[in-house]
């Protein structure tokens, strides 16, 4: 079983607007995988479509030392999922009530 961790940002939010739920799951996860999790750790929910998309690590400067000549390190790569639901809904951005 793979852990999905959802993603809160504005773009997630607009996209959950429409029906598509935005996680950030392992890289070696496949949408096999990805489908069976959401289906059973949200219950109600049926899976109509997932994409997927792998971020690359970032190359950055890493300092040794003081004195030490600069290096380069990179970033570990993140891979975001993209599912869209047939039924149900999931409740991620829960909204206080009485909010303007």
């Amino acid at each position: 079983m793979i852990t999905l961790i959802p993603r809160m940002t504005e773009k997630a939010y607009a996209a959950s607007q429409t029906g598509t739920y935005v996680f950030t799951v392992p890289v070696t996860a496949v949408k096999a995988e990805i489908i069976r999790a959401v289906e059973t750790q949200y219950e109600g929910v049926k899976v109509k479509d997932v994409r997927t998309v792998v971020q690359n690590g970032k190359a950055v400067r890493a300092y040794r030392g003081k004195r030490a000549n600069p290096g380069r390190a990179h970033r570990s790569d993140s891979k975001k999922a993209y599912v869209t639901l047939s039924t149900g809904t999931i409740e991620l951005f829960k909204e206080e009530e009485g909010a303007k």
